[in-house]
């Protein structure tokens, strides 16, 4: 029979295991991180059509099976990238409110960084109609589509909440808002990217906040 290790020999051990495997972990994860920014750059430069799994491979000196094994699908790294570029905006979210007080500058903020005034569309705007287009063809891509949503009007539901608790608003159907304004949100980020000459970045700020302020009772 083997001698029995002393506690401290098991304890040292585990400990030393537990590290590798943590170490592991974050590789790991650094690798995902890798791969979802780059397949995030192409689908913005290409589209997610004209995006193959070996493009993102390529682009960080992969082979497109290591890509298949994190991601599955094409549909799936879509979706996985879109969370992946919007986790930067909603860190700054956090951070603006914290510090900013009132419903009216955060919804300014809002609408400010969801409807920039710049020449440039923001790159995540591609990745959101390639998502939308795919969602409407794979019932598997639509519930992603509804999570993704559903986190937007969440923060939203949050801010208009927020405002109603501290009573700096009267109390409004928020689920009702934050439906129609994150809907009026889309449709005017669909003109702008569409270069309507009715519809600019101007106008679209204006409508956007125009309706909140009517909504929410703070004109």
């Amino acid at each position: 029979m083997a001698d029995q290790q002393p506690a401290s020999t098991q304890a040292a051990r585990k400990q030393a295991g537990d590290r590798a495997e943590a170490q592991g972990a974050g590789v790991a994860d650094a690798r995902r991180d890798q791969m979802l920014a780059a397949a995030a750059r192409l689908i913005a430069e290409r589209g997610f059509s004209d995006t193959r799994i070996a493009d993102v491979a390529e682009r960080i000196g992969s082979s497109p099976a290591l890509v298949i094994y994190y991601f599955g699908t094409k549909d799936s790294l879509l979706t996985e990238a879109l969370r992946w570029s919007e986790r930067s905006f909603y860190a700054a979210v956090e951070e603006m409110l914290q510090r900013t007080a009132t419903v009216e500058k955060r919804l300014d903020t809002l609408v400010a960084w969801c409807l920039p005034d710049s020449d440039e569309l923001p790159s995540d705007w591609g990745l959101w109609f390639d998502l939308w287009v795919q969602a409407f063809r794979h019932p598997e891509v639509k519930k992603d589509r509804a999570d993704l949503d559903q986190q937007w009007r969440d923060l939203v539901g949050r801010v208009v909440r927020d405002a109603v608790d501290s009573g700096e608003i009267e109390p409004v159907d928020v689920e009702l808002f934050t439906i129609t304004w994150a809907a009026l949100l889309d449709g005017l980020v669909v003109q702008i990217a569409l270069d309507d000459p009715r519809v600019d970045r101007a106008l679209a700020r204006r409508v956007a906040l125009e309706v909140a302020h009517r909504e929410l009772g703070l004109d």
